[in-house]
């Protein structure tokens, strides 16, 4: 059998480890943790006369190395909509997804997971929310795309601020 031209089957040269591109991965995602309740049916589900509902959405992100160069990141909503102090429905969400994160220089791993992998993770979770909404009896909840570089900038400061203080 002849040598072949592209040694790794796919029309390029193999390429050395110090010669690939930086890369980031999804292994797998999938929905770790969801909750919708509709805790005043069917009253909530009757029209309601005057403004709409007031909505609130809490995103949250947290991350742990699996292995040297994979990472869970967990993408946590939760929110509820409200009319005056009846709720209508609340619901929680952890969505999850391993990555693997190859070539991507030290200083920038962190930055990665915090921000690349939630944004990738984000809209099959808005997704599996708006769903959960609506077969809860309501409009879907279709929510705002996430600066998760702000997110990420938030939490920085915040983390700051907290190293700075004094235990109590």
């Amino acid at each position: 059998m002849a040598d072949s031209p592209f040694p790794n089957g796919n029309g390029g040269a193999a390429a050395q480890p110090n010669d690939l591109a930086p890369t980031l991965n999804a292994l797998a995602q999938y929905a770790k943790d969801l909750s919708f309740e509709n805790p005043n049916a069917p009253r909530s589900l009757q029209p309601h006369q005057g403004q709409g509902p007031q909505i609130n959405i809490q995103v949250n992100v947290n991350a742990r190395q699996l292995a040297e160069a994979d990472f869970e990141v967990d993408l946590r909503l939760e929110g509820d909509a409200k009319i005056g102090a009846d709720v209508l429905f609340a619901f929680e969400l952890t969505y999850s997804g391993i990555f693997r994160l190859l070539n991507i220089p030290q200083d920038q791993i962190h930055p990665a997971v915090m921000i690349e992998c939630p944004r990738l993770l984000f809209p099959f979770a808005r997704q599996i929310v708006a769903d959960a909404v609506r077969n809860g009896g309501f409009p879907p909840l279709y929510i705002d795309p996430i600066d998760f570089v702000g997110l990420y900038r938030q939490k920085a400061v915040e983390a700051q601020a907290q190293a700075g203080q004094p235990n109590a």
